[in-house]
Order: structure tokens, then sequence, then C-alpha cells
């Protein structure tokens, strides 16, 4: 298994505490996790990341733009 490299998100708390934690392997594979829970990571590719990223950041979706309930793909 190939070491990850952790890097802290820039919008991270300076003081260490409610830090989010990003690497990527050879696979081009994601891998998050939350300094209060290093064990547990998740998993997602660049693609799906960059459009929840998109998603969150953009302004709320007008009615047109919505998708249906329980439509949760990012991808």
């Amino acid at each position: 298994m190939t070491e990850l490299h952790w890097q802290k998100s820039s919008f991270s708390e300076a003081a260490g505490a409610n830090c989010l934690y990003v690497a990527a392997d050879p696979t081009h594979t994601v891998h998050l996790r939350e300094s209060d829970d290093p064990a547990t990571t998740l998993t997602t590719t660049p693609k799906a990341l960059s459009a929840l990223i998109r998603t969150l950041s953009s302004p709320h979706p007008t009615p047109r733009q919505a998708r249906p309930r329980g439509d949760h793909t990012f991808g």
C-alpha cells in the first residue's frame, strides 16, 4: 500500500482543531480525513470532488436547476 502524504486544507483553523486533510494516491484517488477522527477516510475521484465543491460554492439552485429528490450523483 502506498503511503499517503496528507496536506492540511487552507480553510482549516490554524490552531489545529477542525482541520480537513487531503491526499492523493498514484491512481488519482482523492482521500479526505478530518482531524477529530483521522482513522476514518473518505475516498473519491477528482471529478466527483470538483463537482461537489462547485455545487457547494454556487448559489442555491433555482427550481429549474434543482435535481429530483434522492439524486445524489456527483460527477
